[in-house]
């Protein structure tokens, strides 16, 4: 199977699943709904029934947005203009390029949500590489059957995502691009700089992500047990089939690409009625569908692509759809 056929593969796949992408949709929505409860008694409380009030009800207020980012703590610091619209977007980029850090509270649900995902993420492989309903059982079975494996390899991303964000970039950033513009007297030129530090970053961090999508797609497909044993399993598969595995990293990359470009078309901007500030929120809300989506059809292509690729292996290979399905084969 080309990495075109994986792609359009996953891309059924994730399609044919509709229940996980409304699952995952409302785990983020668990997630950051206490913050936005925090967030509003904190607006509330700074409002009351001010002048400042009337003004905001008429549309965004910039300068008293950031006056109020200034003096707040916890997740009031996140108020800002950079959060309406595409702004949100832009804002979280420049925050992971340059290993920003956030609130100590924002950090809490992050972990919470990544912990959360970690316990799907078994059950959503599992469902994806099967290419058939595994029901509800069968799904949190999977789940808990790789909670604790990926936990372990959740460890093993934590240390080299730490090496990364942490001596690596401090050494790119901090260190190379100074001695790269000591010199320089064009802007231009100091900024197409630190664009190839920012691109050679995104590859280490690409790879990385890479590396552990497939352990994770042959931690689930081989039951595997070890995951240590899954990581090297994944280093010689993409060594074995480096072509194919980039080429549809790059694929499934752009295809989030277009999703992240269609809503900076689409993102409105500040709301000045309950109307606009509704659709504000609905296309807020069809764009992490739509990212939720896209992280779906990396598993599936993935998945698509190793099942095909190691088919030769009976404990790899997908099993043929059978019509009907017998329900007993939910019971093995």
């Amino acid at each position: 199977m080309s990495a075109v056929a994986a792609a359009l593969d996953g891309l059924r796949r994730a399609g044919r699943a509709p229940a996980l992408v409304a699952g995952v949709w409302v785990l983020t929505l668990a997630i950051s709904l206490p913050l936005a409860v925090v967030m509003r008694g904190m607006l509330a409380d700074h409002l009351g029934r001010s002048l400042t009030a009337e003004s905001a009800l008429r549309g965004a207020d910039y300068e008293w947005m950031q006056e109020f980012a200034d003096q707040a703590s916890g997740v009031g610091v996140a108020f800002r203009p950079t959060i309406i619209g595409f702004g949100a977007v832009l804002d979280n980029l420049s925050a992971f390029a340059d290993a920003a850090a956030r609130p100590a509270v924002i950090a809490a649900a992050a972990v919470a949500y990544i912990v959360a995902w970690l316990f799907l993420a078994g059950g959503i492989i599992d469902r994806l590489a099967r290419d058939r309903p595994s029901r509800a059982h069968g799904f949190f079975a999977a789940c808990g059957v790789f909670f604790f494996r990926f936990l372990r390899l959740a460890a093993a991303q934590a240390i080299v995502y730490g090496f990364l964000f942490g001596p690596v970039h401090r050494w790119l950033f901090d260190r190379l691009y100074p001695r790269m513009v000591h010199e320089v007297t064009v802007e231009r030129t100091a900024f197409l700089a630190r664009v190839v530090l920012y691109m050679v970053f995104g590859v280490l961090v690409a790879g990385s992500a890479l590396v552990f999508d497939y352990a994770k797609v042959r931690a689930v497909v081989e039951d595997r047990r070890s995951m240590l044993g899954s990581i090297a399993a994944s280093v010689g598969f993409i060594r074995r089939n480096y072509a194919g595995a980039v080429s549809l990293f790059a694929i499934d990359f752009l295809l989030f690409a277009a999703v992240v470009a269609l809503y900076a078309l689409a993102a409105p901007g500040p709301g000045r009625s309950t109307l606009t500030i509704a659709i504000s929120v609905a296309v807020g809300q069809l764009y992490v569908l739509a990212r939720l989506c896209t992280k779906l059809v990396f598993w599936a292509s993935e998945a698509a692509l190793f099942q095909s690729r190691l088919a030769h292996a009976g404990y790899t290979a997908r099993p043929e759809p059978v019509w009907p399905e017998s329900p007993a084969a939910e019971m093995i």
